[in-house]
């Protein structure tokens, strides 16, 4: 593990291309980028909220910010907003954030300050444009989709719940919704979220010291890893055979009890995850190759 103590760790995306992992600090103001064949964990500053990172091209990353979407340049920390969807709501900063099967990125809102129904589900198309998915969310929080890409599931936090969508990947749009299962919160909230090849979701608890394997046929949990750390928010496979589950947590408190709150951590579960999504799929669009170029 890294011992990161990242004040609220997030958003961890594999970057299969690079085998490298990017993650952030949300109240750090940090994005990490760790690279497991060196065991370096190198951060860059973005001095502000920094919520969802996932990959781009070689060295640019899109990432959520409080002030909006942007591309990233990992080299210089030169960005370029794309889109900022909350302009003009101050009380409000993005918080998890996925690419769907298609390249797109969709990242949801939450209220700074515990209002609920304040947040919604945004989708960032490949061309620049935003369209709303999910109004009235109070914690938007885990994404993923099946392996056939035509369902997608979601979080909301404080409802306890696990939705899912029938998605159709073509159009990005979502219809359909049903509650798949209903989680016990005396074993975490639900917070961040991926998916195994065998199509199980693996979900963070936050206040759980866990993440739960849950079959979404069943509702239920067939499988938990246990953690030294109350407050566990997210998860995503990485490694060269994609077999690795990295978990990243948050600080609670004065963490006394936990020393290792706000690290990252390995597990090996004995099954494989998906592919990460890459934003455009990794193809370069005219419209965001504004950065400069590095000397």
């Amino acid at each position: 593990m890294i011992d990161a103590k990242a004040k609220l760790g997030e958003g961890p995306s594999w970057d299969h291309q690079s085998q490298r992992l990017f993650w952030v600090d949300i109240e750090g103001f940090q994005l990490h980028i760790y690279d497991p064949s060196t065991g370096t964990d190198r951060t860059i500053d973005v001095g502000e909220h920094i919520s969802a990172v996932v990959p781009y091209l070689k060295n640019k990353v899109i990432v959520a910010m409080i002030s909006g979407l942007y591309c990233l340049d990992i080299e210089t920390g030169a960005k370029v907003l794309i889109h900022d969807p909350e302009e003009g709501r101050s009380g409000n900063r993005f918080n998890d954030g996925k690419c769907d099967p298609a390249g797109r990125f969709l990242a949801g809102t939450m209220s700074l300050n515990g209002e609920r129904a304040q947040g919604v589900l945004y989708s960032l198309s490949t061309k620049g444009s935003v369209s709303l998915l999910v109004d009235k969310a109070s914690i938007s929080n885990g994404l993923a989709w099946s392996p056939d890409h035509r369902t997608m599931y979601y979080i909301d936090t404080p409802t306890l719940e696990v939705v899912s969508f029938d998605y159709d990947v073509t159009q990005g749009t979502i219809k359909n919704k049903q509650v798949i299962a209903r989680l016990d919160e005396s074993e975490g909230y639900p917070d961040g979220m991926t998916i195994d090849a065998e199509g199980m979701l693996w979900i963070a608890r936050w206040g759980g010291k866990r993440v739960s394997r849950i079959h979404p046929a069943q509702g239920e949990v067939i499988a938990e890893v246990s953690l030294p750390v109350n407050c566990v928010t997210s998860c995503a496979f990485g490694g060269e055979h994609l077999d690795e589950l990295y978990i990243t947590t948050a600080q609670d408190g004065d963490n006394t009890d936990q020393p290792l709150a706000g690290g990252l951590f390995m597990v090996k579960t004995g099954v494989k995850g998906v592919p990460t999504s890459y934003f455009n799929q990794g193809q370069a669009a005219d419209w965001l190759d504004l950065l400069p170029k590095k000397a």
